[in-house]
């Protein structure tokens, strides 16, 4: 009976340790982020949940607990991306995209379509437009709106239409701007704005 009970003590004491990491980690990782503790609380209930169902095991905790958060800021419809989270973890979003696709499998999550219009003004000011950059990302709010109503940015990736419409703006105010400017400041892939662009 011993044994038994040691071996009990032993799991709770290795499923708290693996609790209190991930915590930690999602902690480290929203601070970079500046993601306040409203996240952190949020993204350690999640990270519970997939302990509970063995999705730590085997996989890198730091990317559990970036598919934890990355779920929040999804569900508050905040305008963090999978990139930036890769960025502050240097990593390829490739790997931390797999990781959160899985647990949004296995938790069955249904999550809010992203609008890519959160992101213009963020995407603007990566184009170096000086104080012209409202004005741009004003603009390229207009052509998401009109790609909404005609249907085109459906099912799309918020990254891609973002590319396409800042281009479109930055160009109507008269910035010379090229594809290969947007997809560096945007990490998108070239053909991906060709084909928003047609």
């Amino acid at each position: 009976a011993r044994g038994g009970y040691g071996g009990a003590s032993f799991l709770r004491s290795s499923r708290e340790t693996t609790l209190a990491t991930g915590r930690r980690k999602i902690a480290q990782v929203a601070s970079s982020l500046r993601l306040g503790t409203y996240y952190v609380d949020g993204a350690h209930r999640l990270f519970s949940m997939a302990a509970q169902r063995n999705f730590t095991q085997g996989r890198k905790s730091l990317h559990v607990a970036c598919a934890c958060l990355y779920v929040m800021c999804r569900r508050e419809k905040s305008a963090h991306m999978l990139v930036d989270f890769a960025d502050v973890l240097q990593v390829n979003v490739y790997a931390l995209g797999a990781t959160f696709l899985k647990f949004r499998r296995l938790l069955n999550l249904e999550l809010p379509i992203i609008d890519p219009s959160l992101y213009i003004h963020r995407f603007a000011q990566q184009l170096d437009l000086g104080d012209r950059s409202s004005a741009v990302a004003t603009t390229a709010l207009r052509v998401v709106q009109r790609m909404k109503r005609d249907w085109i940015e459906t099912g799309r990736k918020p990254a891609g239409v973002c590319a396409a419409a800042l281009l479109v703006g930055a160009r109507a105010h008269g910035f010379e701007r090229s594809r290969m400017d947007v997809v560096k400041a945007l990490r998108v892939c070239g053909l991906t704005v060709s084909k928003r662009l047609r």
